[in-house]
């Protein structure tokens, strides 16, 4: 959608009194008349922001997702309405979006409410954020300084109005955070210190990562090579460990396997693109027991504007183990047009 702000138009000053050292105007022309080029001039200067539309089907749902954007004052912001409509054409969640480097603004038409992101960079090495939910009166202020080492910043945020405030050490391993909250197991509400982190490693050809958070821990080894990738996994204290495993056999060729040990609960993925555009996925859930397979035409995971006629199309087919009847073939499109 284009809202673009009103030019004023450029005041001049008046041209100086004809002397008599003026070319004298043609027969047939007026003095007063401008140069045919002035008109095509001004409307050069007058252009409005290109328009870009989105839009998206969805026929498991059956709404369609709508996005008019355009970009303000020579690309430095960003003006975007987004919205929903079904078969009936009734409109729902319509929002509106203005973006910019440091401050982004979005209004929920529907729910009367507005949320603002602000960021700044105060110095080189110190950075402020601010989020703040109007309607709710909430929201978060965040500080954070790069130290001097490089890799190495410690963020300081806080909930507004009330909440209790957050450190954060970051570095090239990870990052740690540490802040008080109440325990609410405890008949007499008291202080803790909660302890959040993640750190990660270079180990045997692989990255090992331990993510503590809620006092569990999550332990995880990544082996990739070109051919192979492995991922276990286990969380303590619950023991609970899963598995993925991806064989790639040809650079077009990719097959993933995934297996949880407490339930028993496993999914494969056949993957196989043709060219860019074109992309065929098959594969099988034993936790909701479904069979499936789905066919892209534009890149799945790049932008519409780089695909074909700005266009993407996806078909998918969904075979139930239990009741093969019910089969159901779905399909969503994506396509965008610039204005």
């Amino acid at each position: 959608m284009a809202d673009p702000s009103s030019q004023n138009p450029t005041l001049t000053t008046p041209p100086p009194p004809s002397s008599s050292l003026s070319p004298t105007p043609q027969s047939g022309t007026s003095e007063l008349s401008p140069p045919p080029c002035s008109a095509l001039s001004f409307l050069k200067t007058a252009n409005r922001p290109k328009l870009r539309v989105t839009s998206e089907f969805d026929s498991d749902s059956l709404l369609f997702l709508n996005k008019v954007s355009c970009k303000l004052f020579d690309n430095l912001a960003k003006l975007k309405l987004s919205f929903q409509n079904n078969s009936q054409r009734e409109v729902s969640q319509p929002q509106v979006s203005f973006t910019s480097k440091h401050v982004s603004v979005l209004y929920d038409i529907e729910e009367k409410n507005t949320f603002i992101k602000s960021n700044l960079d105060v110095h080189p090495r110190l950075q402020l954020r601010a989020i703040h939910n109007v309607k709710a009166q909430q929201g978060e202020v965040a500080m954070e300084a790069n130290l001097t080492e490089p890799g190495y910043s410690l963020e300081l945020s806080s909930p507004v109005p009330i909440g209790y405030p957050r450190a954060t050490l970051k570095f090239p391993l990870g990052e740690i955070s540490l802040q008080e909250k109440e325990d609410e197991e405890e008949e007499k509400q008291k202080r803790v210190l909660s302890v959040n982190g993640i750190l990660k490693r270079q180990a045997m050809n692989g990255i090992c990562t331990a993510l503590y958070t809620d006092e569990e821990l999550r332990l995880r080894y990544a082996y990739k090579d070109d051919a192979l990738s492995f991922i276990p996994s286990i969380s303590l204290p619950s023991n609970a460990a899963s598995f993925a495993f991806k064989r790639r056999f040809s650079p077009s060729d990719k097959l993933s396997y995934w297996y949880n040990f407490d339930s028993n609960m496993w999914s494969a993925v056949y993957k196989r693109t043709y060219g860019k555009d074109y992309k065929f996925k098959a594969g099988y859930d034993s936790d909701v027991r479904l069979g499936w397979a789905s066919l892209w035409v534009g890149d799945e995971a790049g932008k519409v504007k780089t695909t074909p006629m700005k266009m993407k199309v996806q078909f998918m087919l969904q075979v139930p183990q239990d009741d093969i009847k019910s089969s159901v073939l779905m399909f969503r499109v994506k396509k965008r047009w610039d204005i």
